[in-house]
């Protein structure tokens, strides 16, 4: 899977082009392309920062 800043890099660097350009063709379409990436970068998850791997399980609370 294609992480979420490798993503992130290529919608900036699309939209630098698009902006550069002075085909309004071409810049609807990278545009469009940028969205279609943003899109990707928000449905994956975010990297899971915690201490622990992910298979470890919390012990049950101790009753009294």
């Amino acid at each position: 899977m294609v992480g979420r800043s490798y993503l992130t890099r290529q919608a900036t660097t699309i939209l630098k082009f698009a902006r550069s350009t002075a085909n309004p063709e071409l810049a609807a379409m990278l545009v469009e392309k940028a969205v279609d990436l943003k899109s990707q970068f928000d449905a994956s998850p975010p990297p899971d920062r915690s201490p622990r791997a992910p298979d470890v399980e919390l012990p049950a609370p101790i009753a009294e």
